[in-house]
């Protein structure tokens, strides 16, 4: 239905599980803020946000809770909007036109229009049902007669009563090194994080945590970016208490153009809510992701990967060695890395030429398939589909197929160029070679990688600007959701060397993220701590290897990398042809155990307990009905562990549990009391470096 008219029919309430975000249109129309964000009720009495006082030296749109602002609402205190005309001039201003509310669907459409350029704006909110997870976008559209440039073109900002100063919380990396939890006071002025590099990229990742500094661990806001490209978030903090978080692209090509009749959506933002901190924003994503997985939200299988027992040199002898004790462990999927096309003998060469080797595969890859399948496993498969080496035939054939300045010379990463997938006949390059693999072989898991991020900002005999990197990510989200529909039984895993494209459009689109080419025990714990805090368990794909630590090389046990890849999605990438007898049972035992368990860890309500810098580190998981709860537990610490001199066990206090129930673990029972209060005891031992432990409510 449409709202519009008096004051107090301009005013919406959009509700989640737990959660109320209320919008409203001031009496001037010139924009829509933000009224109340919170538990529900929040909005009944005065408005947090809302400011209407003096304002010297700025305009009152600076210090107003906009929900959309262009550079004429905020000329001072940062846009979301900037638009440019073809003589030069800025400070667009809307005017509110109409609303439509639904309330039982959870969305709200409002329309703002500029009469000088003729600019529509739709800002589109929705809710997802059982979530507390607003989701944002806009609808750009010239109704002008003259093309406009978009010089700045974020999604929307959100704003966050912080009078006490925020504490803002984010995740920063490197190749090897993602997820890194860091929190930062911004007492005042700005703080951004983005990326430039056409890809989500390694040094943030678009996510960003807000709370009060004088509550930690009560109320906590966040935002979070969909979009598999270059992106932007700042977070500005005003003198009168008030935390603006801008989220959206960033365009580090330049401005956009908008031609008069065009259209364009803009990606879309999302903000979280949850009374208890980080932890509690956590399980906010999570039921999300959950709910954007749909009915693909089943526990993923045991998979094993050949990359770090045999790199590039893959053949079938070697592949079916590893397959046959994978199985023999209870491995379900087995996925052949690198190194299986023709050329592929190293990273200079094949990336494009996308035909199995016959010399590594002299049977016929078919046959080979069949061999693995025969041992009762699924089959998986690595490509890196978007990039080409210069010592190809695609490359040989196609040198415009990738981005180019033309007079420039080319920028050659890992000795690989990027393809330009924005171009149609690479994107149906693109799908028709992955479709044809599928279709062909009996392939149930695509690990779907990306090694580079884009430098040259062109393309071959182009005229005029172009926006490479808005059809780059529609080419690739397309990609994805044509595989989808077409082959429903693969699982498909984003990799970008690593974490380096995780994001919530690609939660929508792939099954699994890699966080991280870092498989070493302590170092993949802290980043698989910050991995949680934005993204669901079912997403984590982690791997047992016998990889040493590169930031911190303390050795762990076996026992301690299984119970953390079983955090996730348990996969081996060890070299398990080396394995002795006794490390293959234990394996085994591990597996079997995890199998018992990956139904809680893929629906469970999570609560991370302590952290990596913590004597208490561990996450629990408990069922949806409450009956089962799976805690996974890590011995932090020097491993020269106690029994010399007195000594208590670490207890890991659990959450969300019946005071009144009883929980068993082996032949001991605990009162939920017990277990919430004062927690349930590990003792660590030199020897004893991680704990799987599994509660039953009785």
């Amino acid at each position: 239905m449409s709202e519009h008219g008096t004051e107090t029919t301009r005013r919406w309430t959009l509700r989640g599980a737990h959660t109320e975000y209320v919008v409203t249109v001031p009496a001037h129309g010139r924009w829509l803020e933000l009224g109340a964000w919170g538990p529900h009720g929040v909005s009944d009495g005065p408005s947090p946000v809302a400011y209407d006082g003096p304002v010297p030296f700025l305009t009152a749109g600076d210090a107003a809770p906009i929900e959309y602002a262009t550079d004429a609402d905020r000329p001072f205190t940062g846009a979301d909007l900037v638009v440019e005309t073809t003589t030069g001039h800025r400070r667009v201003a809307f005017d509110f036109v109409e609303a439509a509310h639904d309330p039982a669907a959870g969305t709200l459409a409002v329309t703002f229009a500029d009469p000088v350029t003729g600019l529509r704006a739709v800002l589109r909110y929705a809710v997802a049902a059982g979530t507390d997870v607003v989701r944002r976008r806009v609808e750009l559209t010239n109704t002008g007669t003259e093309p406009l440039q978009l010089a700045r073109v974020g999604s929307g900002g959100f704003c966050v009563p912080t009078p006490h100063g925020a504490l803002l919380s984010h995740q920063w990396g490197q190749w090897s090194q993602e997820f890194q939890l860091e929190h930062v006071d911004l007492k005042h002025g700005a703080f951004t994080i983005g990326s430039s590099q056409g890809v989500p990229g390694h040094l943030h990742v678009p996510w960003l945590a807000v709370r009060d500094r004088a509550e930690p661990d009560g109320p906590a806001w966040a935002v979070a970016v969909a979009w598999t490209g270059s992106w932007e978030i700042t977070a500005e903090r005003d003198t009168g208490g008030l935390t603006r978080v801008r989220a959206g692209r960033r365009l580090p090509d330049g401005p956009l153009e908008l031609p008069a009749g065009g259209a364009l959506t803009l990606p879309e933002v999302a903000g979280a809510y949850s009374t208890a901190g980080l932890d509690g924003l956590a399980r906010v994503w999570h039921r999300y992701q959950r709910v954007l997985a749909g009915d693909r939200l089943v526990p993923r299988p045991v998979l094993y990967n050949s990359w770090e027992a045999t790199y590039f040199a893959v053949d079938a002898k070697s592949q079916l060695e590893l397959a046959g004790i994978a199985a023999d462990l209870g491995v379900e999927t087995f996925v052949v890395d690198d190194g299986w096309f023709v050329g592929r003998d190293d990273d200079t060469a094949g990336l494009g030429d996308w035909t199995p080797d016959p010399a590594k595969f002299p049977d016929g890859f078919e046959a080979f398939v069949a061999e693995v399948r025969g041992l009762g496993l699924r089959f998986g498969l690595w490509v890196e589909p978007e990039c080409v080496n210069p010592r190809s035939r695609l490359y040989a054939e196609h040198p415009d197929w990738v981005y180019q300045v033309d007079g420039r010379p080319l920028t050659p990463i890992r000795n690989q160029y990027l393809l330009d997938l924005g171009r149609p006949e690479v994107a149906e390059f693109v799908h028709s070679t992955l479709d044809g693999l599928l279709r062909r072989y009996d392939i149930a898991y695509l690990k779907w990688d990306f090694n580079r991020p884009r430098t040259e900002p062109g393309r071959a005999g182009a005229d005029g600007p172009l926006d490479l990197d808005g059809a780059h990510v529609s080419a690739l989200h397309r990609i994805y959701e044509r595989l989808r529909r077409d082959h429903p039984d693969v699982l498909i895993e984003s990799c970008a060397g690593g974490g380096a494209r995780t994001d919530l459009a690609m939660a929508a689109r792939a099954d699994i993220f890699w966080p991280s080419d870092n498989t070493a025990p302590l170092d993949r714990l802290a980043i698989q701590h910050g991995f949680l805090h934005a993204n669901a368990p079912h997403l984590l794909s982690s791997w047992v290897t016998d990889a040493p630590g590169i930031f911190d090389p303390r050795p762990r046990s076996l026992a301690f990398r299984f119970v953390l890849a079983m955090a996730g999605v348990l996969g081996i990438g060890a070299d398990i042809r080396h394995w002795t007898p006794q490390q293959r049972a234990e394996a085994a035992d591990w597996i079997s155990r995890y199998k018992e368990i990956r139904e809680v860890v893929t629906h469970g309500e999570v609560h991370l307990i302590g952290g990596p810098d913590q004597a208490r580190c561990a996450v629990q998981y408990t069922s949806p009905d409450g009956r089962r709860v799976v805690v996974l537990a890590w011995h932090t610490g020097r491993s020269d562990g106690p029994g010399q001199l007195p000594s208590r066990p670490v207890r890991l206090p659990l959450r969300g549990l019946d005071p009144a129930g009883r929980y068993r673990h082996d032949e001991r029972s605990y009162s939920g009391s017990h277990l919430s209060a004062v927690g349930v005891p590990v003792q660590w031992t030199p020897t004893h470096d991680a704990e799987l432990i599994v509660l039953d409510r009785e």
